[in-house]
């Protein structure tokens, strides 16, 4: 059988975001705008910073791989939800079921660490200036980036493996528009304990202790502005980190309302909604909030895109 000898469904029908079919078209619409401004926002961004010399700063490197993140969060999602609005059977098959669950869950887990260490650079860039270049080093940034992308791969590899190990022997509607651990759960004819349990381990390592070493890092560097005098060094000072912490906000307001309270607390049309923040509107934002008022980034625009002169 598919992947276990104990799975009896062999696909699941996906629910969808909308139950509106007469507005199927337009929400195809704007799902494609949105899926086509994250890709080529984020592109755009991975191309400015590997051409244009300026941006070769670990700040800008560890956006680069922020974009590339938020390129595997909405494709792991977009392509087959689009394609479900265009057919009357929306399905998925229990192997590509649990692929899509680690595309979706790699880049999650991944920009939880990534934006734990773009917060630690911006500390130290802030609170320890003239020791930057040498702490933050190239070979350091190398090693950080290693481990948050390694991090993120075993954090999905074993969601995957667990539920993998499950088993489903109907209903097989999956209450949401792709394939999430929570729902998938909620399906399961077999013991979910262990999954449940590695779910929480990994919103307490990952999540919270993420949540907490950024806070720590922004309390610090707020303490090292307001030691400022100059109101204007204050807001350039400030204007360096205020950015990422815009993406920090969206990303974890709704990390932490998605999956840091138990299952028995789920709540399918607000969870879609909020999940469509974070796989769909936050990837298409990223690119326009580190670049409108960032004049190295515009720049590089402008020689990637004479036009826009």
């Amino acid at each position: 059988m598919e992947a276990s000898n104990h799975t009896r469904v062999s696909e699941f029908i996906i629910q969808g975001l909308f139950d509106q079919p007469y507005l199927q078209g337009m929400f195809f619409g704007v799902l494609l705008c949105l899926y086509v401004m994250a890709i080529k926002g984020n592109s755009l961004i991975i191309l400015a910073i590997l051409f244009h010399p300026p941006l070769h700063t670990p700040m800008y490197f560890f956006i680069a791989n922020l974009a590339m993140v938020d390129i595997l969060c909405s494709s792991s999602v977009l392509p087959k939800m689009l394609q479900n609005l265009m057919q009357e059977k929306k399905t998925i098959s229990f192997n590509d079921c649990i692929v899509q669950l680690f595309a979706f869950t790699l880049p999650m887990g991944t920009e939880v660490v990534l934006l734990t260490a773009m917060s630690f650079d911006r500390y130290v860039a802030i609170c320890h200036p003239l020791r930057y270049v040498t702490i933050m080093s190239k070979p350091v940034c190398i090693m950080l980036a290693t481990g948050v992308w390694a991090t993120g791969t075993i954090n999905s590899l074993v969601h995957a493996f667990l539920m993998v190990q499950l088993d489903f022997c109907g209903p097989n509607l999956i209450q949401h528009f792709f394939c999430e651990i929570p729902p998938l759960l909620a399906l399961s004819c077999s013991p979910t304990h262990l999954n449940e349990i590695m779910v929480f381990m990994a919103d307490i390592c990952l999540g919270m202790g993420g949540f907490l070493l950024t806070i720590i890092s922004y309390g610090l560097i707020i303490l090292s502005i307001l030691k400022i005098k100059s109101s204007k060094v204050k807001r350039k000072v400030f204007s360096t980190c205020s950015a990422h912490l815009v993406v920090v906000t969206l990303y974890y307001s709704a990390l932490i309302y998605t999956y840091i309270r138990p299952t028995s607390s789920y709540s399918l049309k607000k969870d879609k909604l909020v999940t469509v923040l974070y796989t769909l509107v936050t990837p298409a934002l990223n690119p326009l909030i580190y670049s409108l008022r960032n004049k190295e980034v515009k720049v590089a625009f402008m020689k990637l895109l004479p036009f826009t002169r």
